[in-house]
């Protein structure tokens, strides 16, 4: 009685508003779907921001640069687990960090070999970043390069703007 009548009219609200929602999660979904896109790899990939740049007659793309700072350091015997000049390169590192973290966009990477002796600090910003970031002169990159400069031990300090683009 009552209750399928209840439950009947229940279920034509839910029908109506079923069908009513899907443009809009159809909608929603596209939105999405172009925003992104699966690459081969099976990981969604942005797609190419407004803001690229080309090199290779249009075969590489990139909207990221990346500027390195590097040098050799000097294994005193300890070699990469407690070199003094490592250790020193380290405390200059974590005293620049944050201000490479808060350029817009910034990814900062560091490589140690301890073969080779390379030590390689890499800050990636987006090309909208990179432009003005150069302009005033990579800063704290004068700071960072004077302070690495005096550790001793260390040599041939470096520095290398090159593109840095996820594939």
């Amino acid at each position: 009685g009552r209750l399928g009548l209840r439950l009947a009219r229940h279920l034509d609200t839910v029908s109506v508003l079923h069908f009513s929602l899907v443009p809009v999660l159809m909608l929603l979904l596209s939105s999405l779907s172009n925003a992104f896109s699966i690459s081969s790899a099976g990981r969604p990939s942005a797609r190419s921001s407004p803001l690229m740049a080309e090199m290779a007659n249009g075969k590489m793309l990139f909207d990221n640069v990346a500027r390195e700072w590097r040098c050799k350091w000097q294994d005193d015997g300890g070699g990469k687990a407690s070199s003094a000049t490592l250790v020193a390169i380290a405390d200059v590192v974590d005293e620049f960090l944050p201000q490479l973290k808060a350029l817009d966009g910034a990814v900062v990477n560091r490589a140690v070999c301890g073969g080779c002796l390379d030590f390689k600090l890499c800050t990636t910003v987006p090309l909208a970043t990179f432009g003005p970031w150069e302009e005033a002169g990579h800063p704290p990159e004068a700071d960072f390069l004077a302070k690495l400069e005096a550790i001793p031990g260390v040599s041939m300090v470096e520095t290398q703007t090159m593109t840095n683009q996820v594939l």
